[in-house]
């Protein structure tokens, strides 16, 4: 057959020679050319192409008008398009030149793809061959209705495969749209619902996703008396128990930035030793032992609760290899600081929803298999707390406050250290370390003045400093001007 020739069968039908469409306005002979097309390189029985035609309505002239409509159809197309061949006539098409066939190819290389896990280009394949579809095919053809019905079967598999596989990427957010839209126009298919209800979990809409499971099951009591399958039923079952495992997030891609958000180390850091082998027993990442996710450090302003989390955290930070989140929460509301955390982590500006509840199912999604530690400073109150709280089993938080937050450790089963004034030892080191030249009797004045309290003791440092400098500059004033 001539390579110039298109035909195009996934929509209303088509056909092409060197770009030109060529036009083909009778039904019957529109009929023959579209069996003879989807059976290309297959001899079509002129018994098949009657059925065809007239399905159960054949006339007795049947088999003479088929090959007249045949007779037009080569002049339409060209001598050497339609052959005869017993039973009946067959077209050879060149490679490519049937979209069908096009597609049907695209979608066995996809199915290659993924199973080699190279998930993006199967995708990409898949979502070229659906792309070929303009429409519904032969709609005015009641004797290829088992060939449409195959041809729109097909179709729905390959979408159903490709958002799948989308969803395996991480594309929850952008494949809803469609999902919904599939559902709509595919009620009765099981399949697609699931994935929409997936696909709702994973964008942090819970309640969307148990929605549709209801809606699901009424639909088809209604419809067929039927309740949903057990695939249906079992993915309801784990969305109702928050099972970690729906919770999969996309694979870290090589070069891809870890979130290291923790301010620096407060300098100098005596003593605390014993506050931080108990963070060291409390918050090890240990999935052989229940552990508390939460550690409250709560004490008196100033008393070093943030120096000291700050400490832990650094020295810590290769326990944590997926990224160290840190967030002061003085007069800072809960939503503004899961907004950071989830472009922190990756997530697009455009997929981060705007209700409070939806941006915590997605923080605790995009952190469910994650090692990761949370530094939460200066909270308020556990209301503060709880919607920042990571939803992984190897994830750590560390919250300052000055505050008990009994709440927290009701509720959440937190562990607690109580921060005390450094020892003596350790304060009269700390003064000694920053007090510097000022001598002795600065430091015992500070070790006075502070009982303990690790800012009262750097605020007293620094306003020795600053007499010292005040001092030196006046006295270098003075000498400038005498010499004068």
């Amino acid at each position: 057959m001539d390579d110039g020739f298109r035909f195009r069968v996934l929509g209303p039908m088509q056909v092409l020679r060197d770009g030109a469409e060529l036009r083909i306005c009778a039904s019957r002979e529109l009929a023959i050319l579209a069996s003879l097309v989807l059976n290309a390189g297959r001899a079509v029985s002129v018994d098949r192409l009657i059925e065809t035609v007239w399905t159960e309505c054949a006339p007795p002239s049947a088999r003479r008008q088929i090959a007249i409509c045949v007779s037009r159809l080569r002049r339409i197309l060209g001598a050497g398009v339609i052959e005869t061949s017993s039973p009946g006539y067959l077209i050879r098409p060149a490679p490519d030149s049937i979209d069908w066939l096009r597609f049907q190819s695209l979608v066995a290389r996809s199915r290659g793809e993924a199973a080699g896990k190279n998930r993006e280009e199967a995708v990409r394949l898949l979502r070229e061959a659906l792309a070929l579809w303009r429409g519904n095919p032969f709609e005015d053809i009641r004797g290829l209705r088992y060939d449409v019905a195959r041809m729109e079967e097909s179709r729905l598999e390959a979408a159903e495969a490709c958002l799948e596989l989308e969803i395996e990427l991480g594309h929850h957010h952008q494949v809803i749209p469609e999902l919904l839209a599939l559902v709509a126009e595919h009620p009765f298919r099981e399949r697609v619902r699931a994935q929409l209800m997936l696909a709702q979990y994973r964008a942090g809409r819970r309640a969307d996703a148990l929605r549709t499971y209801q809606e699901t099951r009424r639909y088809l009591r209604d419809q067929i008396g039927l309740e949903p399958g057990p695939a249906l039923r079992h993915l309801h079952e784990r969305i109702l128990r928050d099972e970690s495992g729906l919770m999969r997030q996309p694979a870290h891609q090589a070069g891809m930035v870890v979130p290291s958000q923790l301010p620096p180390r407060v300098v100098p850091f005596v003593g605390r030793r014993e506050e931080l082998a108990a963070l060291d027993a409390v918050l090890r990442p240990d999935p052989e032992m229940a552990l508390p996710g939460t550690t409250v450090l709560s004490g008196p302003a100033g008393i070093g609760k943030t120096a000291l989390a700050l400490r832990w955290a650094h020295d810590r930070a290769d326990w944590f290899p997926d990224g160290h989140l840190y967030a002061d929460l003085e007069e800072t509301e809960p939503a503004a600081v899961l907004g950071r955390f989830l472009r922190a982590l990756g997530v697009p500006r455009a997929d981060i929803p705007a209700d409070l509840d939806e941006k915590v199912a997605l923080f605790r999604s995009w952190t469910a298999r994650r090692r990761m530690v949370v530094v939460l400073d200066r909270a308020a109150d556990a209301a503060q707390v709880l919607p920042l709280l990571p939803g992984g089993a190897n994830c750590r938080v560390i919250v300052t406050s000055t505050d008990p937050l009994d709440e927290l450790v009701a509720r959440q089963g937190a562990h607690r250290e109580f921060v005390r004034p450094l020892a003596t030892e350790a304060a009269r080191e700390l003064a000694g370390l920053l007090a510097g030249p000022a001598g002795a009797q600065a430091v015992t004045d500070l070790l006075a003045r502070s009982s303990g309290n690790p800012l009262r003791l750097r605020m007293g440092a620094a306003r020795i400093g600053s007499r010292a400098v005040s001092v030196t500059r006046s006295v270098t004033t003075s000498v400038t001007t005498g010499s004068g």
